[in-house]
């Protein structure tokens, strides 16, 4: 097996850029966060979507998010069966190990993920039906929550809709893992959803009384 012996050229230009110019202005900083270790106020689950830059959103400094990133920002069911799990593994880590404060499933607009979940409810998706589409299988997570935008007959509204909904499923999954319900049952841990308008630069986040997004 043969890998790349460089990084893109682009890529090693912009490093010695930060290295000279963001690196140098603040050495005694990034030297503490390599020696203290890091202790992030929160963990954000977003999509991988490369449209999504949760820490300029929210204007995050370095080590104060703690990032785990999948196809469509979804959380598995509690699953302790052995297998691998990647998203399961970063909460367990952030919860227990980290103690963050907060846990925020972060949603987004025009979500590919989300759109072949819908393709593959309408019968026009049968490369993510087959049963080695790692895709395919990852969104079998949402695929229960397409009956509540079924009837909605708008494209872009439909998968806005679902959008949606895939953050609702990711709390409600969030809460059968023992050690997240537990921290929020101590009032040390807070749970929350948002969804990320790209185009518009908006947030919308999640009320639990009027069951609605509301725009920040």
């Amino acid at each position: 097996m043969k890998y790349a012996k460089q990084l893109p050229a682009y890529l090693i230009q912009r490093f010695k850029g930060w290295r000279a110019t963001s690196y140098e202005n603040n050495k005694s900083w990034y030297r503490h966060l390599g020696e203290e270790g890091q202790h992030p106020r929160a963990m954000v689950i977003s999509c991988c979507d490369s449209r999504v830059h949760v820490t300029s959103i929210f204007g995050a400094d370095q080590g104060e998010f703690f990032i785990h990133r999948n196809i469509a920002n979804l959380v598995p069911p509690y699953a302790p069966d052995g297998d691998h799990h990647g998203t399961s593994a970063a909460i367990e880590y952030a919860v227990s190990a980290l103690k963050v404060a907060h846990v925020i499933v972060l949603g987004h607009s025009s979500c590919g993920g989300v759109q072949g979940c819908i393709d593959m409810c309408k019968g026009n998706a049968p490369q993510l039906e087959a049963k080695e589409s790692f895709v395919g299988r990852w969104m079998d997570i949402l695929k229960p929550r397409y009956d509540s935008v079924a009837k909605i007959k708008d494209p872009a509204a439909q998968a806005r809709a679902l959008e949606k909904h895939a953050v609702l499923a990711s709390l409600e999954n969030l809460m059968s893992f023992p050690f997240v319900k537990e921290r929020v049952a101590a009032g040390q841990l807070t749970i929350h959803g948002a969804w990320h308008d790209i185009a518009e630069g908006g947030v919308e986040v999640y009320d639990n009384e009027s069951d609605k997004f509301v725009a920040l």
